[in-house]
């Protein structure tokens, strides 16, 4: 019996110090604005899980993504990488091998993680993945919110539910004391661009929101449309297109942002289910959450729909970091944190070596409260080749905004954030601000420089 307990003590200090490495979950949220969740200040959506997710680890109001386009976005968020470097979106030839080479899944799988990852991927890469980056892997198509599951294929399981319930088979296999990297990716909460429905939700959320009227939206009126460079007012512009699907009339305002709430408020279900796998499994004191979207979303402001600009709607998201090990919980870090952010921050939290080509920074030392020194302004891009859809580019900083339109060099936009977070009046043309305007021209330039030469 004694030699039974200590060959039993023996087994149990070998599985703790394996599993003194953390286990990491990556939750990406697809279209999920900044403000879509209680903690932001959205009275009416309720995302409880991810409320408490916040007030247990640290949450980041100012982040942003570098890039608001989903492909080139979750390019940036597996390599560290800002778009211009990377040189992947919609229409371009699959991500290179050298960039997955140093991709956060493939640095931690060849560390000896055993890697996950469920849902929708959004990229073409010239590896295979299951191969490569990860020991299980199912990712989710473009064809519809339901799956057909259960005895005999006869129940609906809407996609999200789906996605996570491949996430908790992941947990329940995983042996004992092996580290994990599970990335989890929601398609949701895209709209089905094929449905006029737009937006599904499982039908236990049928009639939430149904009580409430959604605040029309900020700048919706004709002037803030009428003041949009011709090519944005375009009917054929793809957010015009979109906003008549979603929100050009009161009624259907109503009815697709309730939609669009319920499809967020079914991630958070999730979300607890995922934590209580965890704690059921003891694995809740030794496993690292982040959470974060892969860009903004318009509902209806300047009468648009979609992303793909440079507006605070479009490139500001959610994010939440959740570290057990940290006694700082319920912070909220106003530094502005980048998608290009994750990967460095992921290899950190595994003790895996950041390559020094990675443009992000780990937002571990901001959280562990090491540093208090961080960047104060940064580049977004959009570079996708699409007639409809103008590229741009411009700098982002704590008090200014600056961005230009790259087919259309002589439309610029200037705002003053401190003064005008809802970026109303575009200072361009102000003479007192040439130096301003001239400064920003200068950065955004030696920025796109620096990167061109990476």
């Amino acid at each position: 019996m004694q030699r039974f307990l200590s060959l039993s003590l023996l087994w149990m200090l070998i599985t703790n110090c394996i599993s003194a490495q953390p286990n990491i979950i990556f939750i990406l949220t697809d279209d999920q604005r900044w403000d879509a969740m209680g903690i932001a200040g959205n009275d009416i959506i309720q995302t409880p899980q991810m409320d408490q997710l916040a007030r247990e680890g640290t949450y980041f109001p100012n982040a942003f993504v570098t890039t608001p386009i989903c492909a080139a976005s979750r390019a940036s968020l597996l390599t560290g990488l800002y778009e211009r470097t990377h040189d992947f979106t919609f229409r371009t030839p699959p991500l290179a091998q050298k960039f997955i080479d140093i991709s956060y899944p493939k640095l931690l799988h060849d560390a000896g993680y055993r890697t996950g990852f469920f849902g929708k991927l959004g990229m073409n890469l010239e590896s295979k993945l299951d191969t490569l980056i990860f020991d299980d892997l199912y990712v989710t198509g473009t064809d519809g919110y339901f799956r057909l599951t259960g005895p005999g294929w006869r129940e609906h399981t809407h996609l999200t539910d789906y996605t996570t319930n491949k996430a908790l088979d992941f947990i329940d296999n995983n042996p004992p004391g092996k580290p994990f990297c599970l990335s989890i990716s929601y398609n949701a909460a895209h709209a089905d661009d094929s449905s006029p429905q737009q937006y599904f939700w499982p039908k236990r959320h049928n009639d939430l929101y149904n009580d409430v009227t959604i605040p029309d939206p900020s700048l919706a009126a004709d002037q803030y449309l009428a003041e949009q460079p011709d090519f944005i007012r375009d009917e054929n512009y793809l957010g015009r297109i979109r906003y008549k699907w979603r929100f050009d009339n009161p009624e259907k305002y109503q009815e697709k942002v309730k939609g669009y709430y319920r499809m967020v408020t079914t991630i958070d279900d999730n979300l607890g289910r995922l934590r209580q796998k965890l704690k059921s499994k003891n694995l809740d004191q030794n496993t690292v959450i982040i959470f974060m979207s892969d860009n903004g979303y318009f509902l209806g402001e300047r009468q648009l729909s979609g992303k793909w600009l440079m507006y605070e709607n479009s490139i500001r998201v959610p994010l939440i970091i959740y570290h057990p090990k940290l006694q700082n919980p319920g912070r909220s870090l106003e530094h502005m944190a980048l998608n290009i952010d994750i990967a460095p921050t992921i290899l950190e939290v595994a003790d895996v070596p950041i390559p020094q080509n990675m443009q992000g920074k780990s937002l571990m030392p901001l959280i562990s409260g090491k540093t208090s020194e961080w960047r104060s302004e940064f580049l977004c891009e959009h570079l996708y080749e699409l007639e409809y859809i103008p590229k741009s580019e411009g700098i982002r900083s704590e008090k200014w905004k600056y961005f230009r339109y790259i087919d259309h060099p002589n439309t610029e936009e200037l705002y003053d954030l401190e003064k005008d977070p809802l970026e109303k009046n575009n200072l361009v043309e102000e003479p007192e601000l040439q130096g301003v305007l001239n400064g920003l021209r200068v950065k955004a330039n030696s920025f796109i420089k620096s990167l061109d030469s990476w």
